[in-house]
């Protein structure tokens, strides 16, 4: 199994005419979905989709930023225990809570502490656990992201915590939905590793009991990871257009919808 962690983006760099990533001080992994080619040679429409880790440290020049930005809704991936202990309400931004658990991450740490010795391979394993996870238990929760897509255009971010797993998936599946490539959708993935930075605080308490080397592992991404996620929706419904049809509800009337209201043009 291919354990790389820094693997770069394939495609090579194209001018934009906005950064991708968003600089706020609170985060480190928003960032904007716009200016990739989705369906009929379409660029994704800039300033309307975001993804992020968690918003409950933004400062008020971030929330002037966003506001800038018209965003006004955020949808919330985390599990209660999270928002309970990083919560957030800024009055501009309406939030819509799809709870999904990280209990793969949490059993891993259970692991840990009881004294079982985990393996970068093992810590692999439990995250594309994760990963498959998101296909078939949480697929309601992402039917229920693409429902909000469909229903206004109104620019939206989703985050959990670092912005990378259940954030990731449905990055990606927004990204396929709207056409663009399984290239570039590995390359958005990726970028995780280039942007987000764990707090310092929570660094050096998790480095106190887990090891390095799969706090590496649970804190960045790997192509193994999401291509579980790919691997068991196509093996349960024969291609992830038919995924996206069948377990969430985006088939080609959906798709269209989408574009109309997402891409350019």
């Amino acid at each position: 199994m291919d354990l790389a962690l820094d693997a770069a983006p394939t495609t090579a760099p194209v001018a934009t005419p906005f950064p991708r990533s968003v600089a706020l001080q609170g985060t480190t992994n928003f960032r904007d979905l716009g200016g990739y080619t989705g369906a009929d040679g379409r660029t994704v429409r800039w300033r309307h989709l975001f993804r992020s880790d968690h918003l409950a440290g933004l400062s008020q020049t971030d929330l002037q930023a966003l506001q800038e930005l018209n965003v006004g809704r955020a949808v919330d991936f985390r599990g209660v225990e999270e928002r309970v202990a990083q919560g957030y309400d800024w009055p501009f931004l309406t939030q819509h809570a799809l709870t999904i658990e990280p209990t793969v991450v949490q059993r891993a740490f259970a692991m840990i502490h009881q004294g079982h010795r985990l393996t970068p391979a093992d810590t692999v394993g439990l995250m594309q656990d994760t990963y498959r996870g998101f296909v078939i238990d949480n697929a309601e929760r992402f039917a229920t992201l693409f429902r909000m897509l469909l229903e206004s255009d109104r620019p939206l971010v989703f985050h959990c915590t670092a912005g990378k797993d259940r954030t990731g998936w449905a990055a990606a599946l927004i990204l396929l939905a709207l056409g663009v490539s399984r290239e570039v959708v590995h390359d958005d993935y990726l970028l995780t590793n280039q942007l987000y930075r764990r707090p310092p605080e929570l660094a050096a308490r998790a480095a106190q009991t887990v090891p390095q080397e799969i706090l590496d592992v649970l804190w960045r991404v790997q192509m193994p990871f999401l291509d579980s996620a790919f691997a068991l929706a196509e093996e349960r419904y024969g291609t992830m257009d038919r995924y996206l049809a069948e377990a969430l509800g985006v088939g080609a009337a959906e798709r269209a919808q989408l574009a109309r209201m997402y891409l350019e043009g």
